[in-house]
Parts: C-alpha cells; sequence; structure tokens
C-alpha cells in the first residue's frame, strides 16, 4: 500500500490502517522508517486533538479510570483514542500488553481506540515512538487521546512534553504516599485526581485531597496556569462520580490556555523538544554502527582496563567524531 492510500484511510477512520501505521512508526527497521516518516508528513497538517497524559502510582486503579472517564467521553459523542505504555521486562524485552483486557467494555465502544505498546528501554513513561502515534490519532479524527504511563517515577515527567494536559492519579493514602510522590511530578500536573473516593474510603479520599491541595499552593505558579490551578479532586472511577468535574476543569484550563496564547506556545516548544529529542536519539544510534562503534569498543576497553578515565574517554570520542568537547 503507498503512502497516498494510507493516508487517506486513516483521515477516513479505518481502525485497522492506523493500527497498521501505529506498528509501522514502532518499527526499527530502516525501510519502514523511511515510509513511517513519509506518512507522518503526509499527515502533517491534520486536526488537532485534546492530547491528556495520565499518570499514577501502582495499584490507583489507572486502567479502571480510563475506561470509566472514556465511556463518559465516548457518551457525550466524543471520540477517544488509548495510548497505553506497558513496561518492558529488562531481561527478555518482552511485555504483557494486557491493558484492552482490563478496560474491556472500553474496548468494545465503536468510538474508542485502544492501543498498548511496549515501553521497552525507553525511559520517562512513555514508548519512543508515542508521539507518533498521537499524530496518527489526531489524523484519524479522534477528539481525545489519552496517554498512559508506565507509572509514577522521576522520569514521569516526558509524558508532559506530549500532551496538553497532565493528570496525576493517586489513591486514598497518608503522608507517606505524598513523601513518596516525586516534586517533579507534582510541578507538571496540571489537576491531581484522588481515585477510589467511595465506600469507606471517601473519608480517607477526602482527607489525601486536602492534603495535595495544601502541597499545590506551596508550589510557585505556573504561567500557563488561571486562578484555582493546579488542583486536586476527588473521583471514583468504580462509581463514575467526580469524572464530570474534572472534565468540566479540563475543558476551563485548556480554554483558558488557548485564550491566552499559552496552547500555541506549548505546542511550538514540545515540537522543538521533540526534534532534538530525535537528533540525539539518531546520534546514539550512530555510535552503535561502524566505524564508531568499533571506537566506542576501543575506548571503552581502556576505560575497564583503568587506562583512560571515563571523562577523558567520552573527551576523545568526540575529538574523534570531529565535535570538540562542550566546556
Amino acid at each position: 500500500m503507498d503512502t497516498t492510500e494510507r493516508a487517506r484511510l486513516i483521515r477516513a477512520g479505518d481502525r485497522r490502517a492506523l493500527a497498521r501505521a501505529i506498528t509501522l512508526v514502532e518499527s526499527a527497521r530502516p525501510d519502514h522508517r523511511a515510509e513511517a516518516l513519509a506518512l507522518l508528513d503526509a499527515l502533517r497538517q491534520g486536526p488537532q486533538a485534546l492530547r491528556i497524559g495520565l499518570s499514577g502510582t501502582p495499584g490507583v486503579g489507572k486502567s479502571t479510570f480510563i475506561e470509566a472517564f472514556g465511556l463518559m467521553l465516548t457518551g457525550q459523542g466524543l471520540k477517544v483514542a488509548v495510548l497505553a505504555v506497558d513496561p518492558s521486562s529488562a531481561r527478555s524485552g518482552g511485555s504483557i500488553l494486557g491493558d484492552k483486557t482490563r478496560m474491556e467494555r472500553l474496548s468494545r465502544d465503536p468510538l474508542a481506540f485502544i492501543r498498548p505498546s511496549p515501553s521497552q528501554s525507553q525511559l520517562g513513561g512513555v514508548a519512543r515512538r508515542t508521539r507518533e502515534a498521537v499524530a496518527l490519532c489526531e489524523a484519524a479524527g479522534f477528539d481525545v487521546v489519552l496517554i498512559e504511563t508506565v507509572g509514577v517515577g522521576q522520569s514521569e515527567t516526558v509524558v508532559a512534553e506530549l500532551s496538553d494536559l497532565f493528570l496525576l492519579l493517586l489513591a486514598p493514602a497518608g503522608g507517606d504516599e505524598l513523601q513518596g510522590v516525586k516534586r517533579g511530578i507534582m510541578e507538571m500536573a496540571d489537576l491531581i485526581l484522588v481515585n477510589k473516593a467511595d465506600g469507606e474510603l471517601k473519608p480517607a479520599a477526602m482527607r489525601t485531597v486536602a492534603d495535595y491541595a495544601g502541597a499545590l499552593h506551596l508550589l510557585r505558579r505556573r504561567p500557563q496556569d488561571p486562578a484555582g490551578f493546579p488542583k486536586a479532586l476527588p473521583v471514583s472511577a468504580l462509581e463514575a462520580e467526580g469524572l464530570a468535574q474534572a472534565w468540566a476543569d479540563m475543558q476551563s484550563l485548556i480554554a483558558w490556555r488557548k485564550e491566552q496564547g499559552h496552547w500555541t506556545r506549548a505546542r511550538a516548544a514540545q515540537a522543538r523538544h521533540w526534534f532534538e529529542a530525535e537528533v540525539r536519539e539518531g546520534l546514539l544510534a550512530a555510535l552503535s554502527r561502524e566505524p564508531q562503534k568499533g571506537l566506542m569498543a576501543s575506548l571503552g576497553n581502556r576505560v575497564a582496563s583503568a587506562d583512560l578515565s571515563p571523562e577523558a574517554a567520552a573527551a576523545e570520542m568526540l575529538r574523534l567524531l570531529g565535535r570538540p568537547p562542550s566546556a
């Protein structure tokens, strides 16, 4: 299938074509990469969806929340795509990719599309080609793209570089969890949603909301936020409570950012970020090919035998590549 036909099918909302296109952009084969770049360029001027990044602590119920939230959105006639990143084994490289099983009702919704992807060796909670998968979903006409990350960690903030809103999902807990969540991810969050605010856990959830609301007041207000943001809210994915209020706050925040010009500036900054990231990845990939691979191995052996310090070896490698080491 040529690029023009593949692009036409994606724009027409063909799910099979979209799934195959995501597989194409995730492929590491050079010929597939060339095809993927041509396809992305053909779809470059497509519509823009609302990109929502979602992270959370283990066991918080991210999949349950996404299913309940997604069903609420499709119930309003919105098309929702879910890009779920599953952790890959550091030993075998494999991933379970069980998100469709965990979101059974949403996966059957004709207005929803769920695509799990392995994180492989990529840090930051997302897969290397997640941004390109988002672009494909936008071209396919989805109104909202939900990006579920691997889980809370110090490098999870990468998802903020490809989303318009960043949600942090937490469970009812005491001060220990408040200490355990990294400040970096707290500063990136637009909304902190305390899940499981139902039944016996509801009082604890309300206390947790108050704790995080107090913590957010201690953070410096960001220029892209109106008064009252970021904020903490209670939600119950199980009983579908609080979701409508969270969605209303998301819409209010995005409307304000668009009016103030923050949306356009953020999208431009994100595009520049991913350009630079792609250049860095390309340079690292070049080091795995000859003759750079041989140079790296030779210098690495000298470092291992204590004949050369890591810093001196790096400086020598950069000199051999024709790039003077930075000061």
